[in-house]
């Protein structure tokens, strides 16, 4: 048995999840994923088994619990830090660390309009101006660190790392709402959507049998 377990929503919609999953995935290392079912009953009380704060993701690393999905990663930098999650140069670092904090805190008419769901047939959906700039500053915000930062891989900062997890669920937003793009956005679409892991869990979503209506918009 793994001494890691990730404790994650439904696949199809959890886009906290996904971040914390795709972080875990890249250092390497074994672990189980358990897959708790949000919106239904007794749904509250099984996370608050493995979560403090009743939500997921939570990550169990044999005594150790950390929930929240950027913890989860400064968590697995420091334990795995052969897994390359922040930049090594600290001017990359620090952008790194500064575009995951805005995804963490902000964006949220872009998460709120467009709710994550891997399944849905990519179909524009009406866009109020400020998820239009939500999508703007996104846009801008990849292109500048693909251009300062990005010259040794397709990601942010070359090779795929914790700010890519933060922004890999807006991808999926991106897609599955057919949200026009620049090409620069859409090269770097391309790149996360064929990244091995975000392929394995958005297949796994597609088979997934729960659905939540709230979210099928």
């Amino acid at each position: 048995m793994a001494d890691i377990t990730i404790y994650i929503g439904n696949k199809n919609y959890s886009s906290w999840s996904l971040r914390a999953w795709l972080m875990l995935k890249q250092t390497g290392a074994p672990f189980e994923s358990d897959v708790i079912p949000l919106y239904v009953p007794g749904s509250k009380e099984t996370i608050l088994k493995h979560s403090p704060s009743g939500k997921v993701p939570a990550l169990r690393h044999g005594d150790v619990t950390v929930w929240d999905s950027l913890a989860i990663g400064e968590y697995l930098a420091e334990t795995f830090p052969k897994a390359g999650l922040w930049p090594t140069a600290s001017v990359a670092r620090a952008r790194a660390r500064s575009v995951s904090a805005e995804m963490h805190s902000g964006f949220a008419n872009l998460r709120r309009n467009l709710p994550m769901n891997l399944r849905r047939k990519p179909t524009p959906r009406p866009l109020t101006d400020e998820v239009t700039a939500d999508v703007a500053r996104v846009a801008a915000l990849w292109r500048d660190c693909r251009q300062r930062f990005g010259s040794g891989g397709p990601f942010l900062f070359g090779a795929f790392g914790i700010a890519d997890a933060m922004y890999a669920p807006v991808v999926s937003r991106l897609r599955s709402y057919a949200v026009p793009i620049d090409p620069d956005a859409a090269a770097y679409c391309d790149a996360i959507e064929r990244h091995p892991p975000y392929r394995e869990w958005a297949a796994a979503a597609k088979d997934e049998p729960m659905t939540v209506a709230e979210f099928e918009v």
